[in-house]
């Protein structure tokens, strides 16, 4: 069998039948050898009912939820090449030839786009195709790297071996988001197709809000560079000069002056991003040595040059730099009989050398325990 059409279904008795119509339609002229797999994500309605009466297949699943609902239907689909779309008569199934001919050249997974063909009247709230739709499927393109204009679109075919290969496992709406990730991770061959959007027909299941949500958080966890390393060094830089600016003093800049109190802005920043780019390394050595996330030139090169001695030597030397240097200071103190002394400035500039020689020893050892994993598995 060469094509499976996979329909997720939840009460969408109004829509069932005419999904099922452009399918037979589609079939019946193209000629090819095809089956359709509707699961019934818990309707109660007469979904499965109408479907059954098409003489099509029917599977069920308990578990509620958009990717539990693809998982089941395409774990059961026989065919070689999947069509998958919901079943509320939002896509037309008689362009799925536009989906095979991609197949058929050598492209692993066929994403449609709206955007690229056409939207009809009512099909999409406003809110969605000028804000949320562009929204995420930008931040998609920024965080990995990737052209693909509507990461959300509902209809898209792949092949069966490129399923089983991007292992994918959310129960929910970001099931749609984690195919694209796991594909662009896989390095599988993507493609578009411009496609024709319809109203839906019945009651829509989506959260704006919540889905939207869900999406977010799904490419953040699978995007430590974006979530920890971008913002970290950020702030770690940010930090870091505004130390060294006002270390001696205060400085004036644009008829302002700066003085201590942004000198202690710049340590709580630097302290900062230091610690949630270590949270960003650790987080990048454990999706590679589980097997979810992989290497980049950021993990090549920290692997390449990370020695756990040589590290550890350098946080604690910036550690005993910082003590030695607030000694001095409490020697200076005392040596005035503990009269008035004013070395602020220094004793902040010490302390925070002590701190992060101390991060980094600390994180030196995880460092190097993931390290240890990801080389005893040669990744």
């Amino acid at each position: 069998m060469k094509v499976s059409f996979v329909l997720a279904a939840l009460n969408e008795e109004e829509s069932i039948g005419l999904c099922l119509d452009w399918i037979e339609e589609f079939v019946h002229k193209s000629g090819l050898d095809a089956e359709v797999v509707v699961v019934d994500n818990g309707s109660v309605d007469k979904t499965a009912e109408i479907a059954e009466s098409k003489g099509v297949r029917v599977v069920s699943e308990q578990k509620k939820g958009y990717g539990a609902a693809f998982i089941k239907g395409i774990n059961e689909a026989l065919g070689d090449y999947i069509i998958m779309a919901d079943a509320d008569g939002t896509y037309d199934f008689r362009e799925s030839d536009k989906f095979i001919e991609k197949l058929d050249k050598g492209y692993d997974l066929v994403m449609g786009s709206r955007f690229k063909g056409r939207i009809l009247k009512g099909a999409m709230p406003w809110p969605n195709r000028y804000i949320g739709n562009p929204l995420l499927s930008g931040m998609l393109r920024l965080f990995y790297r990737t052209n693909l204009s509507d990461i959300h679109c509902g209809m898209r075919a792949f092949t069966k071996k490129a399923f089983l290969k991007m292992n994918l496992s959310s129960p929910g709406m970001e099931f749609a988001s984690e195919m694209v990730i796991a594909a662009l991770r896989e390095k599988l061959k993507i493609c578009e197709v411009p496609i024709t959007y319809f109203p839906r027909k019945g009651e829509s299941k989506l959260s704006r809000i919540r889905d939207a949500w869900r999406h977010i958080r799904f490419m953040l966890l699978y995007s430590p560079t974006w979530l920890y390393l971008v913002p970290g060094g950020t702030f770690s830089i940010l930090g870091f000069l505004l130390v060294c600016l006002l270390v001696k003093g205060p400085v004036r800049i644009l008829f302002h002056s700066f003085d201590i109190h942004f000198m202690v802005l710049g340590v709580l920043f630097l302290l900062l991003g230091l610690q949630v780019s270590i949270l960003g390394i650790l987080a990048k050595l454990y999706g590679i040595e589980h097997g979810v996330l992989k290497k980049d030139k950021v993990i090549d090169l920290f692997l390449k040059y990370f020695r756990l001695d040589g590290w550890v030597f350098l946080g604690a030397g910036l550690f005993l730099l910082g003590l030695t240097a607030n000694c001095m200071i409490l020697w200076e103190w005392v040596s005035l009989n503990f009269g008035p002394f004013n070395r602020v400035r220094e004793a902040l500039f010490a302390s925070t050398l002590s701190i992060v020689g101390i991060e980094i020893v600390a994180s030196s050892f995880l460092f190097g325990l993931f390290k240890e994993g990801i080389d005893g598995r040669n990744l």
